[in-house]
């Protein structure tokens, strides 16, 4: 399968998916995994880290299992970073962001998801950017430069 074949099955799969859900602001929630998977793009990173972009929230927001992320477009590799990326009510922060830091699968969708959320939250509510920059700046502002930016650009309008 060429790597087009397999990135549009993922979409269609992600697509499928994450049917019925939505964004804060009210889009169709496939709009987000689409957005960091350009993102990943972007960065010139490659088809593996783009599917992994498209499949990062279906263990945690969808019925998906492993297996249908493998028969779907995905790699054991694929599995593993969403496996990471997969974030339950009952994560140790540190423990979950230092796995991620250990992949670099999925510290590289986690920078992009992390930069196409906080480059959003500019139309939610001051206390969900409020909440949303704590986090980033506690666990995730050392992961990269454009999220250091996106964290300034949004605390610069947001009522802290």
């Amino acid at each position: 399968m060429s790597d087009n074949e397999r990135y549009n099955l993922a979409l269609a799969y992600a697509t499928r998916m994450h049917r019925g859900q939505y964004r804060i602001g009210g889009d169709e929630y496939i709009t987000h995994p689409v957005a960091v998977a350009g993102i990943v793009r972007q960065q010139g990173y490659g088809i593996d880290y783009q599917i992994t972009a498209l499949f990062h929230d279906l263990l945690e927001d969808t019925d998906a299992t492993e297996h249908d992320l493998m028969v779907n477009g995905g790699t054991a590799e694929i599995v593993e970073a969403v496996r990471l990326l997969t974030k339950d009510e009952n994560c140790v922060m540190h423990e979950y962001v230092g796995a991620i830091r250990r992949n670099k699968m999925a510290f590289v969708v986690k920078n992009a998801d992390r930069l196409h959320n906080l480059r959003c939250a500019v139309c939610t509510s001051e206390e969900f950017k409020r909440q949303y920059i704590r986090e980033t700046k506690e666990w995730y502002l050392d992961f990269s430069d454009e999220i250091k930016e996106a964290v300034s650009l949004l605390s610069a309008n947001t009522e802290m």
